[in-house]
């Protein structure tokens, strides 16, 4: 099963039931793929919910998703060269957390599904596949 890497642009638009077409490819990928996650999507989706019922539902539904861990002090670094790479060519990245989200797709070898033009940023000058 092909796995896919879902950004919070994506969560966010899809939990407030917006008609989107990245919430449409999101929703069928649900039933065609493997949606995953990683922990800075994790932390961004869930500190943006302001109810606690919404949140342990939220937080429950994520934590069931495969979740791309790997060595905070490795992907801080490596995500900091791709930030420093990035601001050498000519492009600043608005979110730093972007380039974390990029790093793991990218390690991981899945594609990314977005709705966010940091990552077309990224995607042009790094190997990061979007969907």
């Amino acid at each position: 099963m092909k796995r896919v890497l879902a950004d919070t642009s994506v969560w966010i638009d899809f939990l407030n039931n917006r008609d989107l077409p990245h919430v449409r490819v999101f929703e069928n990928h649900l039933h065609k793929s493997q949606i995953c996650s990683c922990p800075p999507i994790v932390q961004e989706v869930l500190q943006g919910i302001g109810k606690d019922r919404e949140y342990h539902t939220i937080k429950n539904l994520l934590l069931t998703l495969e979740i791309f861990m790997a060595d905070p002090l490795q992907v801080a670094v490596e995500s900091a060269e791709m930030y420093r790479a990035l601001r050498k060519s000519g492009v600043t990245i608005r979110k730093p957390n972007d380039c974390q989200i990029a790093w793991y797709a990218v390690r991981y070898k899945v594609k990314l599904l977005q709705n966010d033009s940091d990552f077309q940023l990224i995607a042009t000058y790094t190997s990061l596949d979007l969907l």
